[in-house]
């Protein structure tokens, strides 16, 4: 997988919430946004985050296996699981909540604004984020690709195979293993993809990270980027991240609450 140059981080420069006033003046800025959003966007829509006290792989350590590209092809009885863990998958019932909705106000008022997401939900399409503002850096969860060819479908008429009988539905076209359009541990991003993300990140006035451990490369490299080329870090994440001590101000608050206001603040409300 492609890793961005790490920056070294300097000390911090303010630890303050949204409860207080802000050290600097970031949010008059007035420049391009750029916006880093991991699982923790989407759990007030009911799915759950991965590293969290109750994330997916917290509560379940082996379902990480099936994020692990070399696991995942060379294990039919892993991918059967994977199939039928997609099937009943939160997402499929999910809807945009405020924090998604924040993010589409500020587009709309006319902001520049390019999303990054870690996600696979597609939950900033649907709350209205044009498509051409959403780089989804680890892919999506409603198609399907085959590993060996150039196949593709979506994921419903995958799993209606699935239902119908096929607990581990072969490529139709060369008979190879089909799974998600999403990046798995072990396999490279996008090349062009990545390019994209690393432009919005070097162009940034303004950079939120948001819902996201910083934990996984490169995606969590960009605030580095961002940092260096002179953007105002922002985090907002329940738990401590590796680029804390880059962060201009860091919010603890819930997602849902901290994101409209802080959308408030750049807004000028």
């Amino acid at each position: 997988m492609p890793v961005l140059t790490p920056v070294e981080c300097p000390p911090p420069r303010s630890n303050a919430g949204l409860g207080g006033a802000p050290v600097t003046r970031w949010h008059q800025r007035t420049g391009r946004i750029a916006v880093l959003t991991g699982a923790g966007i989407s759990t007030d829509s009911g799915i759950p985050d991965f590293r969290g006290p109750r994330g997916v792989w917290t509560e379940d350590p082996v379902a990480e296996l099936l994020s692990t590209y070399d696991n995942y092809v060379s294990d039919s009885a892993l991918r059967e699981r994977s199939w039928q863990a997609r099937r009943n998958n939160p997402a499929w019932g999910a809807e945009p909540n405020p924090a998604h909705l924040a993010l589409v106000e500020l587009e709309r008022a006319g902001r520049a604004l390019t999303i990054v997401t870690q996600n696979v939900d597609r939950l900033h399409q649907r709350a209205g984020s044009g498509s051409r503002r959403v780089i989804e850096i680890h892919g999506n969860m409603f198609d399907v690709v085959c590993v060996d060819c150039a196949y593709s479908a979506t994921m419903a008429e995958t799993l209606d195979r699935v239902g119908s009988g096929e607990p581990d539905p072969p490529c139709p076209h060369c008979g190879g293993i089909l799974k998600a359009a999403v990046i798995m541990f072990g396999q490279a991003l996008d090349h062009r993809t990545l390019l994209e993300a690393s432009l919005a990140a070097e162009t940034a006035d303004i950079f939120l990270a948001v819902g996201t451990s910083l934990q996984v490369e490169p995606a969590a490299s960009l605030c580095g980027r961002a940092v260096k080329a002179g953007a105002a870090l922002i985090i907002v994440n329940a738990e401590p991240t590796p680029y804390d001590s880059m962060a201009t101000e860091i919010v603890r608050e819930p997602i849902g609450e901290a994101l409209p206001r802080l959308v408030d603040l750049m807004l000028g409300r």
